[in-house]
């Protein structure tokens, strides 16, 4: 029962990425679909250390703030 399901899983799949492919992406470049650029190390670093960073700080921060608030 699953046989002629999967088949057209996957020829729906293959459909898909032909398609995707042919319109618009042209598959398999590293760092093609994404928002930022990949070649320039230094800037990369510092972007994920300022993202990443401000992620785990924010809920110290937040906290921090409410203490001193409540003391004043």
């Amino acid at each position: 029962m699953l046989g002629p399901v999967a088949r057209i899983s996957n020829q729906l799949g293959r459909n898909v990425m032909l398609k995707s492919i042919r319109h618009g992406s042209h598959g398999g470049i590293p760092g093609e679909n994404l928002p930022f650029g990949i070649n320039n190390r230094a800037r990369l670093t510092w972007n994920f250390f300022w993202f990443v960073g401000s992620g785990i700080s924010a809920p110290f921060l937040i906290t921090l703030f409410q203490i001193n608030k409540s003391n004043s």
